[in-house]
């Protein structure tokens, strides 16, 4: 019996994150060797906000490389940009044509977008869902791995989904949604009631990546923190529940544990201890990225589009026929 799809991605704008890695990529990873995998770098949803094209270029590059750092393997999963696969915009005008407008207003993703963005709310962000339901569906998707963020999304790709087989005849598959039991949303170092964004432009606010072991110690030392001086988790403790979450997240230790180790400890004396498992958790993935080159890189993103195409050419070659285009 042949593996089931999965299929995810992200875009290639601002730094990739700790949270980024906890919540979605480490999930990949550990689920690559039970399905047929595709992770793009979605470069053409990051056009529906103003990027500068060299670091454009430049970041879908290091978003591949940091995939791969992670543990992705290219023998076992196919890494490609969502841009060449050309069969994702033209799918994505014919499901547009069924898709309703009521339906995209509604999406609370892109109300916020349009806030932070007023002096570019462009069609492409109103019509981002229709395009990310082309990504799922384009590729006959059974799983994708989706944050609390996405589940709107992921809802309308399956009623898109629905709709064009009630039309047109059974064509795409709904999709399922898979939903990581732990780690899966690292809230800001400023903010402990915003999640980690990748995009912020907030100094502190997240731990990159690819941030050297100086500017780790420096953001953990300044994350903000409780009242008082327990290292404990709970509702009423946010800050010192999301440091704890990360410290057992990056070491496989439960927070009762740790809540235990360093009781009594001081706020002091856990960040360093925080900050330097971080920073032996980072060591091999930044050692990882930096062995590997451009060159290298470019060769798996072009074996990636060449199989990401048989498959997407297949599924719009059904789909053309069937709404009627020659």
């Amino acid at each position: 019996m042949s593996k089931k799809i999965m299929l995810s991605g992200i875009q290639p704008s601002g730094n990739l994150t700790i949270g980024n890695y906890i919540g979605a990529i480490r999930q990949w990873v550990a689920l690559q060797n039970d399905y047929h995998n595709f992770f793009m770098i979605v470069d053409l949803h990051a056009l529906t906000v103003p990027q500068d094209p060299a670091i454009l270029r430049a970041k879908t590059l290091e978003v591949a490389k940091l995939y791969i750092a992670s543990g992705i393997d290219p023998a076992q999963s196919t890494i490609f940009v969502q841009s060449h696969v050309p069969e994702h915009a033209e799918l994505s005008w014919i499901l547009s044509t069924i898709t309703k407008m009521s339906e995209l207003e509604r999406m609370t993703q892109y109300k916020d977008k349009a806030l932070r963005h007023k002096m570019n709310v462009n069609v492409g962000l109103f019509s981002y869902p229709v395009l990310m339901a082309t990504d799922i569906l384009l590729y006959q998707t059974d799983l994708v791995p989706v944050g609390e963020d996405q589940t709107q999304h992921l809802e309308l790709t399956r009623i898109l989904a629905r709709r064009f087989n009630e039309q047109f005849g059974i064509t795409f598959k709904a999709p399922e949604g898979y939903f990581p039991k732990h780690g899966a949303r690292i809230m800001g170092l400023d903010n402990p009631q915003a999640k980690m964004s990748k995009s912020s432009t907030v100094p502190g606010h997240a731990i990159a990546l690819l941030d050297d072991a100086k500017a780790v110690e420096k953001k953990i030392k300044r994350a903000v923190t409780d009242s008082g001086s327990e290292i404990k988790s709970g509702a009423d403790k946010p800050a010192l529940t999301n440091l704890l979450t990360i410290f057992s997240a990056v070491t496989g230790r439960a927070i009762a544990a740790l809540e235990k180790e360093y009781k009594g400890a001081g706020y002091s004396a856990f960040k360093i201890d925080l900050a330097d498992t971080v920073n032996a958790f980072l060591k091999p993935l930044q050692e990882k990225y930096h062995s590997l080159s451009d060159k290298k890189i470019t060769s798996v993103l072009e074996e990636g589009a060449r199989a990401a195409h048989a498959v997407a050419a297949k599924t719009l070659t059904d789909v053309r026929k069937k709404v009627g285009l020659i």
